[in-house]
């Protein structure tokens, strides 16, 4: 019997998310209990802006599923919602391009994840606050004493380290960046790194990086949750700050501190042109019979094989594309270093893997195929003794009753 269908691991499973239930429910209680009351009615605010219950019910369900929660979740996913504006969150902004912000802000059709970006409790955000000046620097002091280990920080932009840690200097006091993160970061009960530049230091730590700007993680010491991405997807935001709400803690994390529920497969894995890998068809030039056809972009640069991301499960502009949908390769822009490692975009990455020798996607393709041939083989032949051990179990307990 197959280790899932046995009884005493299917009760270990249910007590374990039954516990896990049980430790959400708490932890809900408290938060509507310690935390500011929301700044928004959400279900009002849905409804002006034209999100019916049903949507809401299937976001619900959608983001359960993304976070890799049972459906027995969908009520707390629904709650945590309803408490997304409670949570102070104190934004900070470095080295960057504001990109991420404006990728939060710009939606002609909100859905749900951008309605609750729109509630969320902004205590101090550059771009977006009317303050400036000392009335700016007030706000930042006052949301960190308020809030004391209870906002949650999150940071766009790489930190600098060249000049002895002297770039950025911000505000009237004239502190570094350095500074800043370091101040604010020290009181957060946790730190969001939102987009590559700040997960990975991005384009301002590309070659030759003549400001030696880094990572937050590495500029200042501590850990972060990494929202990679350039710019990265709002679900993946609202995603982790949900999960936050719900249990307290942040999610399950990869070797580079990405959320796994969201960065835990390849951007290859759930491509709509990966039969068109697999088959060895493939665009070799723009405008070609292949990209008419919709094939494999993988021979104009597409890095979706070498890529960790849910792009093409979430998709962008409500769901409604994404790169490889509209005709263009994934340039890896969710993986450390991508401006270096995955130059030059336009051109496939040399694969050494098969041989220790580099590879074509030919080859790769082939190999694949062979795989998969041998993978049918394998499970026909599975079956086929399995079928051959259950026939020869029933007739022997035939024979007992006899």
């Amino acid at each position: 019997m197959a280790k899932g269908n046995h009884p005493e691991y299917q009760k270990m499973i249910d007590k374990q998310f039954k516990d896990l239930m049980k430790h959400c429910q708490s932890h809900m209680e408290q938060v509507e209990k310690t935390l500011p009351e929301p700044r928004e009615n959400l279900h009002e605010l849905l409804k002006t802006r034209g999100i019916t219950r049903r949507d809401f019910v299937k976001w619900t369900a959608a983001m359960t599923a993304a976070l890799m929660l049972p459906p027995m979740f969908k009520p707390m996913v629904a709650k945590a919602a309803e408490n997304f504006s409670r949570i102070p969150v104190v934004w900070l902004h470095f080295a960057e391009c504001t990109g991420c912000t404006e990728a939060l802000l710009r939606s002609s059709y909100p859905n749900v994840d951008d309605i609750l970006l729109e509630t969320i409790s902004l205590e101090y955000h550059e771009t977006l606050m009317a303050a400036s000046g000392d009335q700016a620097e007030k706000c930042l002091e006052d949301a960190i004493h308020h809030f004391k280990g209870k906002f949650i920080c999150v940071i766009e932009g790489a930190l600098p380290r060249g000049l002895n840690g002297q770039y950025l200097r911000i505000g009237p006091k004239g502190k570094t960046g350095i500074e800043i993160a370091k101040e604010v970061c020290k009181e957060a009960a946790a730190c969001i790194a939102i987009g590559s530049c700040s997960a990975f230091g991005n384009i301002q730590s590309a070659k030759p990086n003549p400001t030696d700007a880094v990572s937050i993680k590495e500029a200042i010491g501590i850990p972060t949750v990494n929202i990679a991405g350039c710019p990265p997807n709002v679900v993946n935001f609202t995603g982790t700050l949900l999960h936050y709400i719900m249990f307290g803690g942040l999610p399950a994390l990869d070797g580079l501190g990405r959320p796994i529920w969201a960065y835990g497969k390849r951007i290859h894995d759930y491509c709509e042109r990966r039969p068109h890998y697999d088959a060895s068809e493939y665009v070799n030039e723009w405008g070609d019979a292949g990209a008419l056809k919709g094939w494999c972009l993988y021979k104009v640069g597409c890095k979706g094989p070498y890529t960790y991301a849910n792009c093409g499960r979430v998709r962008f502009n409500t769901g409604i594309s994404w790169p490889i949908m509209a005709g263009h390769g994934c340039i890896g822009c969710t993986e450390p270093a991508f401006w270096d490692t995955m130059a030059p975009l336009e051109k496939p990455l040399p694969d050494k893997s098969f041989n220790n020798r580099e590879a074509t996607i030919d080859n790769i393709g082939i190999a694949l195929t062979g795989i998969a041939a041998l993978g049918i083989a394998a499970h026909a032949t599975a079956t086929a003794l399995r079928h051959k051990d259950e026939d020869q179990a029933t007739k022997q307990e035939v024979k007992q009753h006899e």
